[in-house]
């Protein structure tokens, strides 16, 4: 049986203080959201194992993470933070061995310049490294970013990058065809690389939640999984959910059963297994974490 997989949610304990990004109108994410709240909506939708992602830029959250999926057999990975820029960035990646700490990640997206930061040598000295010792480096930026990704993706080609959540296309802005146009256009550029590989998560979000999906946003949507689908191919495309962010705009069920929906339209079987699984496994070394794995 093909392990399916959700390479992308979050868990936390909520403090206020440690999620300034949860405004006050996102209150269904202002409680703790941990393996237990997870485990029986994972069940329902047939996902065996997920990686968790870190959602705080702080040291403790890769500690916080790694001690559930300690605790958890389905948990197969983690993609945690640290500060990259750090001068002691070797001691530091060396105090945090542990078999299911599969990638970084750093929030480039909230960066106040993200082209300087890019350019930063201490940062790119740190991608670097992260890359030589075999760990994947997650991609998080916006549509109104990706200008400035191709030329960081190019520098860095010695392993994995992941791009999240198809670089958060702005969907609320879809109706206009300069910006598909646009993002389609990066989104080529970065496929052309083929050491970068894409999910297919955060796309609810991307759409004015606030005021409900509407028929129109998940046909963008559906769009931009067909141009996904066209630039990077099928097996360089991997399914995640974002929950539980994923809830202020819809439940992981209905998450699930989008791309399930459209990967049945567009995929052949053996795509879909690399879609909902095998992607992730090959990209994130999660082989010998899957094969142990109860169906």
């Amino acid at each position: 049986m093909t392990i399916r997989i959700d390479a992308h949610q979050h868990f936390w304990r909520y403090r206020i203080e440690d999620y300034p990004w949860i405004a006050s109108d996102m209150t269904i994410l202002a409680n703790d959201r941990l393996p237990d709240s997870l485990q029986a909506i994972l069940q329902t939708n047939t996902i065996q194992a997920t990686i968790a992602v870190q959602a705080r830029a702080d040291s403790q959250e890769t500690g916080f993470l790694l001690a559930l999926a300690q605790d958890t057999p389905w948990i197969a990975g983690v993609v945690g933070w640290e500060d990259l820029c750090a001068d002691d960035l070797v001691e530091r990646l060396a105090s945090w061995q542990h078999p299911k700490l599969l990638g970084w990640r750093h929030q480039v997206q909230d960066e106040p310049d993200v082209p300087g930061f890019l350019a930063r040598p201490d940062f790119n000295r740190g991608v670097a490294l992260v890359q030589q010792l075999g760990y994947v480096y997650d991609v998080l930026v916006t549509q109104q970013q990706l200008p400035q990704i191709p030329a960081f993706c190019a520098r860095h080609d010695q392993h994995w990058l992941v791009l999240d959540h198809l670089g958060k296309p702005a969907l609320r802005e879809f109706d206009a065809p300069e910006t598909v146009h646009h993002w389609r256009q990066h989104l080529q550029t970065l496929a052309a690389m083929p050491h970068v590989v894409c999910k297919l998560s955060g796309l609810v979000t991307e759409a004015d939640w606030r005021a409900g999906l509407q028929t129109q946003d998940l046909s963008h949507i559906r769009l931009c999984l067909d141009l996904a689908l066209a630039a990077f191919g099928p097996q360089r495309l991997m399914f995640g959910s974002d929950w539980p962010v994923c809830l202020l705009a819809a439940s992981y069920a209905d998450v699930a059963q989008l791309v399930t929906q459209w990967s049945r339209d567009n995929l052949h079987p053996d795509e879909q297994a690399a879609l909902w699984g095998g992607t992730a496994a090959r990209c994130y070394g999660m082989t010998d974490f899957t094969d142990s794995i109860p169906g």
